[in-house]
């Protein structure tokens, strides 16, 4: 028996597209919103839940390679539809120091903006963007949810991007 849901993953939004503006909580009294990295390239790594296995993987990652995306002067920020205790609590378990934001309620509201929600687990695909100076997408990837991407397409882009810093 096969399951024929395993690769139908979402077409993000493509390279070229504006990026759609968001404001999610951070905290439970600070959001974060997409225009406030307005002048420097951000990363959006989209992921389906908090302590999952290859989630926990990914943004270890992505932990670890802080410095390297800071090179290029880019902001890291992590959203899932978990709520913001749940990414408070995770985000110190495993000593992730990047933004976690809730896209909770309504749930899924920037992932289906981004074209990266999975309605029918009611999560987000792991999906990550490359948004330039301007808020233009100049790259984005869905990855099989149960395979971690890795960091080297979000490299590979933020070099294309030209705005490496010394």
């Amino acid at each position: 028996m096969t399951d024929t849901t395993l690769d139908q993953r979402a077409t993000p939004l493509p390279p070229g597209s504006e990026a759609p503006e968001f404001a999610l909580p951070s905290t439970p009294d600070q959001r974060v919103s997409l225009s406030e990295f307005r002048g420097r390239p951000v990363i959006l790594a989209f992921y389906p839940e908090d302590w999952s296995p290859v989630c926990s993987d990914q943004l270890a990652l992505y932990q670890e390679l802080l410095p390297e995306f800071q090179r290029f002067d880019a902001a890291l920020l992590g959203i899932s539809v978990d709520g913001i205790w749940c990414h408070l609590a995770f985000a110190k378990d495993r000593n992730l120091h990047f933004p976690l934001l809730a896209d909770f309620e309504p749930k899924g509201e920037v992932a289906r903006a981004y074209q990266v929600y999975r309605a029918q687990d009611g999560t987000t695909e792991r999906a990550l963007f490359v948004i330039d100076a301007d808020g233009i997408i100049r790259w984005s990837y869905v990855s099989p949810v149960g395979v971690n991407p890795g960091a080297d397409g979000i490299l590979r882009a933020l070099e294309g991007l030209g705005t490496e810093t010394s």
